[in-house]
């Protein structure tokens, strides 16, 4: 019998098998095997001793035997090292789930703990600001007129301060605003997104003034405890430097606490980037987190606005003489020479700036709104220098000649407003903010070129009288928001969207500069009038609210406490019934949000960075 194993194999299908490798077969295999040794030893000599590298052996560091090729790595090896880090992981789930919930919080709470205290090592904190003489503070209590009525009235303003501050304490504290028939927090996009205290950062001097300390107090607790400008919200720069650094800078000078100058400070720096644009015009807006800035969609194609880029100086060049920073005296003495340097249609300073191009937008100009700030503080400016700056001086009273002759008119029935310059024409509107006007004329009077100190005096009284008259031909006594000269109405609001009144601070605030220039008794009258209007129309259990329509003997509520209400409103009705000696003009400057910033007697000291700008 035969047996299959005498066939061929290649007959029965399958290729022919050598037993032994030929001899160049044998060569090349040696080969290979000796290139692959010395690249793994090369490898292994060759790379650096780093541990940053240390990655390659994924994490089985020490597991590798001397007497073992360093790059072969069984796969047994491999599977014992992920059996053990996966028993290790089990063992530590399980030693997690039977302790109890208190034990895991204490040992979240001391992780936490520890990574707080490594951040703190590696980031000292802010440096310590230079010691600077403080400016002479006067006049910063008491104040108590002479004469008892006068002394009812005051008490009566404070009292509803009490009021607005004690419904902000219950119902939106830490807020940013009030809602008060609601009775809950507000804001607005002015603060984006952010809880930072708006309405505890604008009362604060205010409350001060009143002696209402306890007050004050709860306030200044709650800034060293809650105030951080380290949240990703996108603010407007104009708002939040008169309202917050304004704000603290003025409790810081009449308080002498340390803790308001610094996040005074601390709140500028986040300020800066807003002035990283090609011409060094700043945003209207700025990320506080990211530093990243940008306009409003709606003001003239990508345009920065006058009355915001043109209403820093009073607080940068304070953080600058706190600070010796040059950087804020810099910046906004740059936005001056700026505008030195370009065209003005009529003289005017049209309220829209492109910050990529530096030319003019639409030509609007208002001593309203969108210009207003931006001629008080060419006279702040001077002031606050101790009336040293005389380059503010000059260009406010450019300015204000150029408003005088293109802006200012009388109307048929002889009330002198101030209008609006739109595309060549002037529009006989005046807005309630354009009212703060009669006391700026007032205030300037003192200084004014060619013997004009009456004129401009006479100027601010007739203001005064047309936005008084605004005021009194309404139902509720309250003035709109603006008001036209024309087709037979004056000092009338036409519009339903000009109707409202918000607690507007500017009429008032010329009643008082009014009364300190003249003591005419009319003033603090006008002023009783609005005090007892606001009283009667705007106060509900929760607070103060802005009404829909001045000219509605029914009106509705807007259920808006402003934080300006506690800042500006207030203050000044506070001050009109004031003896003279209560911050007194000789030595207080007050920004454009109400808060006063001492005058800056600069005859011995020079502030960094200002030596060019004297030359």
């Amino acid at each position: 019998m035969t047996t299959p194993a005498l066939l061929p194999l290649s007959a029965a299908g399958y290729p022919p098998c050598r037993r032994t490798l030929r001899l160049s077969e044998k060569f090349i295999l040696l080969l290979i095997l000796s290139a692959f040794i010395t690249l793994c030893f090369g490898a292994f000599f060759f790379l650096p001793d780093n541990s940053k590298h240390k990655r390659f052996d994924l994490g089985l560091e020490g597991q590798l035997q001397l007497d073992h090729f360093p790059c072969i790595l069984t796969e047994e090896s491999l599977r014992d090292k992920i059996r053990a880090d996966h028993e290790r992981a089990l063992q530590e789930a399980k030693e997690k789930l039977r302790k109890s919930r208190e034990e895991l919080q204490a040992e979240i709470q001391t992780e936490k703990n520890k990574v707080m205290e490594d951040l703190k090592k590696k980031d000292p904190g802010p440096k310590p600001l230079p010691p600077v003489p403080m400016p002479k503070v006067v006049g910063v209590s008491d104040g108590e007129p002479p004469e008892p009525d006068v002394k009812e009235k005051r008490d009566k303003i404070r009292e509803m301060m009490k009021h607005a501050w004690d419904s902000y304490r219950q119902y939106g504290w830490g807020h940013n605003e009030l809602k008060p028939l609601a009775k809950k927090g507000h804001s607005t996009n002015i603060f984006g997104n952010s809880q930072l205290g708006a309405s505890i950062v604008d009362a604060l001097d205010t409350l001060y003034i009143m002696g209402l300390h306890e007050e004050f107090k709860d306030g200044q607790e709650w800034i060293e405890q809650n105030l951080d400008f380290g949240v990703n919200a996108e603010v407007s720069v104009f708002e939040v430097n008169i309202r917050f650094i304004g704000g603290l800078l003025a409790a810081y000078y009449l308080s002498g606490q340390e803790v308001f100058k610094l996040k005074a400070v601390q709140l500028a720096e986040k300020l800066l980037p807003a002035f990283n644009t090609p011409t060094g015009i700043p945003w209207a807006m700025v990320n506080l987190k990211s530093g990243v800035g940008r306009n409003w969609g709606w003001a003239s194609a990508g345009s920065s606005i006058l009355a915001e880029f043109g209403t820093l100086h009073m607080e940068f060049v304070h953080l600058t003489y706190l600070t010796g920073n040059p950087a804020y005296y810099q910046k906004v003495m740059h936005i001056r020479k700026l505008l030195a340097k370009m065209d003005r249609p009529n003289g005017l300073y049209p309220n829209y700036l492109n910050p990529r191009t530096g030319r003019w937008g639409q030509h609007h100009t208002s001593v309203g709104g969108l210009g207003d700030s931006f001629y008080e503080y060419l006279l702040k400016a001077w002031l606050m220098s101790d009336k040293t700056d005389s380059e503010a001086r000059k260009t406010y009273d450019d300015a204000i000649e150029a408003i005088e002759r293109h802006l200012i008119r009388k109307s048929n029935g002889g009330l002198t407003f101030i209008g609006e310059w739109k595309n060549g024409h002037l529009e006989r509107k005046m807005g309630h903010l354009a009212c703060f006007a009669g006391g700026m004329f007032a205030l300037g009077a003192d200084g004014s070129p060619d013997d004009k100190a009456g004129h401009y005096l006479q100027l601010g009284a007739e203001i005064a009288h047309t936005c008084h008259e605004s005021y009194d031909r309404t139902v509720l006594k309250l003035g709109p928001e603006a008001f036209k000269f024309d087709s037979g109405l004056e000092a009338v609001a036409v519009r339903q969207n000009e109707k409202y009144y918000i607690l507007r601070p500017e009429v008032i605030e010329t009643y008082w500069y009014m009364w300190r220039f003249t003591h005419d008794p009319k003033y603090r009258q006008w002023g009783w009038e609005a005090a007892q209007a606001i009283d009667k129309y705007c106060r509900v259990s929760g607070g103060f609210s802005g009404v829909k329509d001045v000219y509605s003997s029914n009106p509705t509520y807007d259920d808006v406490q402003q934080s300006f209400f506690l800042a500006e409103t207030l203050k000044y009705l506070y001050l009109l019934f004031s003896s003279d000696d209560l911050m007194p003009l000789e030595s207080w400057v007050f920004n454009t949000e109400a808060h006063p910033l001492p005058v800056l007697h600069l005859g011995n000291i020079t502030l960094p960075g200002s030596e060019p700008a004297q030359r």
